[in-house]
């Protein structure tokens, strides 16, 4: 039998009847003749219930242990979705990530998957099981202890599954019924996309839209897996939803493909630190080992030896920035006379595979940003994507003038 994967996420299962109706597109797949493997989410709420529980029990908790709680929402579900899928005499049976097993590293909260043999559940299904309900976000270590992948780890296990066993489709089921164009919370003229670059889509999940983890597009474009993503709520449909395809599948498309948001943006500045060989590297360094993601940077010209280096990062991320610079400026290893956060940033973004053989989209869209008052504060571009850090209370402004005047609301 052909295997479809299909993950439900945290909405589409968070209470019985919710389990029932995605119990039900389960069975459809299986009346057509899938086997499937579904991957669950834990219950919505569930998760942040569980940390809250780690939290509050042991603020320097030990992570090892951090993961034995917080995956136990998943087998929850798993267990229940299993049971209904049975009372609806579909021959179904819950997985546990050690049980497939699902080996990842060792690092603890925020493992990676390294393999998934599929002996286990191939054999299971050569013996008359048709779905395989298995618990997504978590897996084994080599030391035999559960890990978990991090926050939105669901959607990697779902495309690892469709990867290791060779499935027609990976569908990701969620309470939105598609890739837009940009988040439709903010601009009412966003358009759902039938179809979208991986590349696109990376960037775009990168840049703040949430519809997928990152690393499930990544590893869906390595291992070309074939993505939809679709609401659970909306009627059975077989053209639902968008999918995520390898560029030479999109035939026609916009120059811009989607503008995409990140309100919870930081900008640092070191002011005047010392202008030589190896800077860039004593600063951002520390960084890196005090687990700061950095994204855009930008150092000023040089005057007198001395540079003002600036880069933005998650607002939640601050103290630590602040706390590994002071320390690396304890240790002699820079030297700067201060340094700056500014907290009410945002970064907002155009993205497009069109882009690569398009000129002018930068120009328009700094012009765009100009009439309307917007000040640029940083920039930072790639082949397909165009990134400007601006006050945070512009971003709607920006979003909904930058997807107007490149006209996303019609189709490439």
């Amino acid at each position: 039998m052909p295997v479809l994967v299909m993950k439900f996420g945290g909405t589409s299962v968070a209470t019985l009847d919710r389990i029932r109706r995605a119990a039900k597109r389960v069975g459809v797949e299986v009346a057509k003749g899938h086997d499937v493997i579904v991957i669950v989410s834990a219950m919505a709420g569930e998760t942040n219930k569980l940390v809250g529980y780690v939290d509050e029990t042991s603020p320097l908790y030990d992570a090892r242990e951090y993961d034995a709680v917080v995956s136990s929402g998943e087998n929850v579900t798993a267990g229940l979705m299993a049971l209904t899928l049975q009372e609806m005499d579909v021959p179904a049976r819950s997985w546990q990530g050690w049980q497939v097993p699902v080996q990842t590293t060792s690092a603890h909260a925020n493992a990676r998957i390294e393999a998934i043999p599929t002996d286990n559940i191939t054999r299971k299904f050569a013996e008359g099981m048709r779905v395989a309900v298995v618990a997504g976000f978590q897996g084994v270590s080599p030391e035999g202890r559960i890990t978990t992948l991090g926050r939105g780890g669901s959607d990697t296990t779902a495309v690892a599954f469709a990867a290791a066993f060779g499935a027609v489709r990976c569908d990701i089921y969620t309470d939105v019924d598609g890739v837009y164009t940009t988040d439709p919370r903010i601009c009412d003229k966003a358009r759902k996309l039938d179809r979208i670059a991986f590349e696109e889509m990376l960037e775009l999940a990168s840049l703040g839209a949430k519809v997928l983890q990152t690393r499930s597009v990544e590893l869906a474009m390595r291992y070309n897996v074939k993505l939809r993503v679709l609401s659970s709520f909306e009627e059975m449909d077989d053209a639902a939803g968008t999918l995520v395809v390898p560029e030479e599948d999109i035939v026609e498309s916009n120059v811009v493909a989607g503008v995409a948001h990140s309100r919870d943006e930081a900008k640092m500045t070191l002011v005047s630190v010392a202008d030589r060989p190896g800077i860039a590297a004593a600063i951002f360094g520390p960084l890196a080992d005090a687990g700061v993601t950095v994204d855009m940077i930008v150092q000023n010209i040089s005057e007198e030896g001395r540079t003002d280096m600036t880069f933005s990062c998650p607002v939640g991320q601050v103290a630590r920035a602040e706390k590994a610079m002071e320390e690396a400026k304890a240790r002699g290893e820079i030297n700067f006379h201060d340094i700056i956060a500014d907290t009410h940033v945002a970064k907002v973004s155009v993205v497009g595979i069109g882009m690569r053989s398009a000129a002018g989209v930068a120009a328009q869209m700094f012009r765009v940003l100009a009439q309307e008052g917007i000040n640029i504060q940083v920039i930072t571009t790639s082949e397909i994507k165009i990134s400007v850090l601006i006050e945070r209370k512009y971003m709607e402004l920006a979003v909904q003038a930058l997807h107007d005047a490149f006209e996303l609301e019609k189709a490439g």
